[in-house]
């Protein structure tokens, strides 16, 4: 096809391009891997994604608060590897791809996230608020043993699941 018929053809077809930001949002696919959500009530605390992050744009930072969970927007290359290995699915992709931002404004394109602080059920000590790990826990916890396993600093959720079998 030479130039002159390719130009008449758009000519009459009009422009193919999506009239962003004027008009209807454009259609996303369902699998598009875009901006970081993080869950911080269903987060382990393992620090997992941190350290297999290709780019570094995930950064866990203790507090007096808690942890807090920072995933900087314009570092992060969308490759899914946090999502991936969150043992909790803590972490997940979003398909929103909206993340056309002014230079002044890139220190904003963060998700922050915290996961806090508490006084533990058994010793009063701190420990933060994480989802336990129960994967290799047999039998199964019930519903009641999480809430009481996750009132409980590391120390003492070693100490419950290993008395959990034991009659007094």
């Amino acid at each position: 096809m030479n130039f002159l018929s390719l130009f008449a053809r758009n000519l009459r077809r009009g422009p193919y391009t999506e009239p962003f930001p004027f008009g209807p949002p454009s259609p996303t696919p369902k699998r598009l891997r875009g901006r970081i959500a993080f869950d911080a009530a269903t987060c382990e605390g393992c620090l997992l994604c941190e350290k297999l992050c290709p780019s570094g744009a995930i950064k866990f930072t203790r507090t007096p608060e808690g942890m807090t969970f920072d995933c900087w927007h314009p570092t992060c290359v969308f490759c899914g590897t946090c999502e991936f290995y969150c043992p909790t699915k803590a972490i997940h992709q979003t398909n929103d791809w909206h993340l056309a931002h002014f230079q002044s404004e890139k220190f904003g394109m963060t998700e922050h996230g915290l996961i806090p602080n508490l006084v533990c059920a058994d010793c009063g000590g701190k420990g933060l608020n994480t989802v336990p790990n129960t994967a290799k826990v047999r039998p199964p916890l019930s519903a009641e043993e999480v809430v009481q396993l996750r009132a409980r600093c590391p120390k003492c959720r070693n100490k419950f699941l290993k008395s959990r079998g034991k009659k007094p």
